[in-house]
């Protein structure tokens, strides 16, 4: 149910919505909304405070709370209707700069990795401590993992549909490397794989280091991937894998149902495709409960389920794991040939955390971390980029995807933002064919500072000016 204000902040926002309190109105009291809810006065507060990070209330002083005008609300983006055709992949450079530039005290819009504020450094640091008195125990290889590891992985798994052995686990350094294995796996260089688009730029960079053909497939900003543009791919092309993201993809934090994971294994399953999953961003869903992977739905072995902890723990790690079904034997031997085995310590370290229940303790603050910073970042680009701008609606994760009105180069803002200290994702990386010129991504992963607030306005200053120039 996630902490009391929230539940009393959703209650108020539906009020909102459903037009009870409509734009200029006063809230009601604290004290009479303590009585009403049933809560504590101090829990009212915080309600007001989560609904006015996302957008719906505004403060004025010894006055009380007013409901906001909804006159800054944007849209969804758009999804692409085109017919796509299988090209090379190039890894950019533009990633790699956006990488150091993270390194030069910017302002980190750009790169999807949560602050360090978010994660949970300090019971890290004790679980690294205890396995680091394991003794012999740190010092050996782990191929395919350490037990403990995979069988705390395999127990997680159950909780999700994925009833899976420890056997069934390979650990990985990181879900980037999961996805190259499992591409390795299944197909050899030329092949062509069927994709996201917009794409997340690691597993286009993963097509590229395999010498693979991506062919893209249009996805909407809610839905996830189009199935009607998968099967025409199918028919057309000889795929020998699909990637796909099925929740809270990046960039768009897309999240399909149930009955479209479904409708994928088994149109995947028919034509004899593979299907690689990335389920990274799974467990840090905003509200209910935690989404089924597709692999829930797989009954022959044909998905290759792909995660790791990078989104959720730490980035530094580098610790993931992959669930190669039928094609575990050639996942094996890539892993084996590549670099023998993943870092015992980090193994023994997080198998400890997830043994004591801190992951999932830790997990709910997460959740509502990366929803609170979502939400006052969707709002605070509403209020700064120009008319016509629109923004994604995710219901997990913690990357926004912003679709600037056509003229307005992305990359031209992504410049003039490098200038001003501030780092963000231009469109153009998310796709191997120069399309999204007109778009961003945002990372949401940050404490609502002065800071932060600051930039995302001069982003929209900066996007008004290119608009001028264009116009």
């Amino acid at each position: 149910m996630g902490a009391l204000y929230n539940q009393v902040a959703d209650q108020l926002q539906a009020l909102i919505n459903d037009g009870v309190y409509r734009a200029g109105d006063r809230l009601p009291g604290v004290r009479v909304l303590s009585r009403q809810f049933g809560v504590s006065i101090s829990t009212v507060l915080q309600a007001h405070q989560t609904l006015e990070a996302r957008g719906f209330l505004q403060a004025r002083e010894r006055s009380g709370y007013f409901v906001r005008p909804p006159s800054h609300d944007v849209p969804e983006p758009s999804m692409p209707d085109q017919r796509a055709r299988p090209v090379p992949v190039s890894a950019r450079e533009m990633a790699l700069d956006l990488c150091a530039d993270e390194k030069k005290q910017m302002v980190p819009l750009a790169s999807a990795i949560p602050h360090p504020d978010f994660l949970p450094v300090r019971q890290i640091q004790q679980s690294t401590i205890w396995a680091a008195r394991r003794g012999l125990e740190t010092l050996d290889y782990a191929f395919p993992g350490k037990a403990c590891f995979r069988r705390q992985i395999a127990q997680r798994m159950a909780t999700i549909g994925v009833p899976v052995s420890p056997d069934d686990v390979l650990a990985t350094n990181g879900a980037q490397e999961a996805i190259i294995l499992a591409l390795r796996a299944v197909t050899q260089a030329g092949d062509i794989v069927a994709v996201e688009s917009p794409s997340f730029p690691g597993i286009l960079q993963a097509l590229d280091v395999v010498g693979l053909r991506v062919i893209e497939i249009p996805s909407h900003p809610s839905e996830g991937m189009s199935l009607e543009g998968l099967q025409l791919a199918l028919e057309q092309w000889p795929l020998k894998a699909c990637v796909v993201v099925p929740n809270h993809s990046n960039p768009m934090g897309a999240r399909m149902s149930d009955e479209r994971k479904l409708q994928l294994v088994s149109m995947l399953d028919a034509a004899g495709v593979p299907l690689i999953e990335d389920d990274i961003y799974g467990d840090l869903y905003h509200t209910g409960e935690r989404p089924r992977p597709a692999k829930a739905f797989d009954r022959s072995g044909n998905v290759i389920y792909c995660s790791s902890f990078s989104k959720t723990v730490s980035p530094g790690l580098r610790l993931g794991w992959m669930i190669p079904g039928r094609h575990m034997a050639g996942a094996r031997q890539h892993k084996y040939f590549v670099n023998l085995a993943t870092s015992t310590l980090p193994q023994l370290a997080m198998a400890h955390f997830l043994e004591q229940g801190g992951y999932d303790r830790y997990l709910r603050h997460a959740r509502q971390n990366y929803r609170e910073g979502v939400e006052r970042l969707r709002s605070a680009v509403a209020r700064s980029f120009p008319a016509g701008t629109a923004v994604s609606r995710p219901s997990g994760g913690f990357v926004l995807w912003v679709q600037l009105p056509e003229g307005i180069s992305g990359t031209e803002v992504y410049q003039r933002a490098r200038l001003e200290g501030i780092n963000v994702a231009p469109g153009l990386m998310f796709s191997t064919t120069n399309k999204f010129e007109n778009c961003l991504r945002l990372n949401g992963a940050n404490p609502w500072t002065e800071r932060i607030e600051t930039a995302v306005m001069q982003l929209g200053v900066l996007a008004h000016e290119v608009s001028e120039q264009t116009g």
